[in-house]
């Protein structure tokens, strides 16, 4: 699907291109070539998902301590986004500067823990140095290289081949197909440890707490009710006490209850359909003026089934039963509110 991209009229006149025809289909063929050249490369990595790299997924599922992961330069930056993924999906991990392991920060690394080293060449001078370091404290370490016949991929217990062929960049040097390749390469690893795992969108909920994500995968229908505001009257409820529960919740309208048993549901609909009647006020209830077999939602369900459901039922709010008794009412502003649309 094409999708348009709207630009702010103040900015679009300096967005403009201001080159010439032949500048500018420069400028368009270079950025095509490199997400070409990057794709390319990334679908070159289907072949190094083989028996070495299941055996890797294995052996991190079994540690008993956490996956540190590490890397010199652009392949650090690499290695703290996979952090960032491996954490959020279940797995321990932690990040560790190749260059300040060498000065103090191998002390981070605990017994029981695993360590995947993330370089292109697999030849820099910190690698070189980290190595032996590692093996001597018998810490298993996977590689994640380029090169097989590297220092890292003979040195190493394990290794996760990402072979590239050409970087992006024109002179064949600044990090962008290798690195592309490598947190193309870790997201497969995290997300086939997240399989293995059984890791549900509840558990991601507990990782994601905050913002519009976590509220999409915790917040529950019963956390939006008010419980001190529920309204209700009973069958036999005049048109005016009708008025003001309705009032008074603020909800738009008001469950109709005998007994704790729930009979049916009065909305301003309702209310302006009697009304267009010209039923008289004076003498009509509560019960002659209701819906019945409201629409209802367990306190258990996510806000965001009951957005839905209000969505397929073309209603603005739900009511809302724990154990079967019903203990209020959501609107559809009580959800918006909360920002998880």
């Amino acid at each position: 699907m094409n999708e348009r991209v709207l630009i702010s009229p103040c900015l679009s006149a300096s967005l403009r291109p201001m080159s010439s025809p032949e500048k500018f289909e420069q400028i368009v063929e270079k950025a095509r070539e490199t997400i070409a050249l990057e794709a390319e490369t990334v679908q070159g990595l289907l072949s190094s998902i083989d028996r070495e790299f299941v055996g890797v997924v294995e052996r991190i599922y079994e540690l008993k301590g956490r996956l540190v992961v590490t890397g010199i330069g652009k392949s650090a930056i690499i290695a703290q986004k996979l952090v960032a993924t491996f954490v959020s999906t279940g797995q321990p991990a932690l990040f560790m500067h190749a260059a300040d392991a060498i000065h103090g920060d191998l002390g981070l690394i605990q017994q029981g823990d695993a360590v995947l080293v993330i370089s292109k060449s697999g030849d820099s001078p910190e690698i070189k140095f980290l190595l032996p370091l590692l093996k001597s404290m018998k810490h298993p370490v996977i590689a994640m290289v380029s090169n097989p016949q590297s220092y890292l991929a003979l040195q190493s217990d394990w290794q996760i081949m990402v072979p590239v062929a050409k970087e992006a960049c024109p002179h064949n040097l600044a990090p962008t197909s290798s690195t592309t390749a490598q947190l193309a390469m870790g997201d497969a690893l995290a997300m086939a440890l997240m399989d293995l795992r059984g890791f549900r969108a509840e558990d991601f909920a507990k990782y994601h707490p905050g913002g519009a994500l976590g509220k999409k995968l915790y917040l529950r229908m019963g956390d939006l009710v008010q419980r001190d505001r529920q309204p209700r009257v009973n069958p036999e409820a005049r048109f005016n006490e009708v008025l003001e529960s309705i009032s008074k919740g603020r909800m738009g309208a008001t469950a109709v209850i005998r007994e704790g048993v729930l009979l049916g549901i009065i909305t301003d609909g309702d209310i302006r359909r009697a009304i267009e009647k010209q039923v008289d006020i004076h003498s009509i209830i509560a019960e002659q003026m209701m819906s019945f077999s409201p629409r209802t939602i367990d306190s258990q369900a996510l806000a965001v089934e009951g957005f839905r459901a209000m969505e397929l039922h073309k209603i603005t709010q739900l009511v809302v039963e724990e154990n079967g008794n019903y203990i209020g009412m959501v609107h559809l502003h009580d959800i918006l509110k909360e920002g998880i649309f």
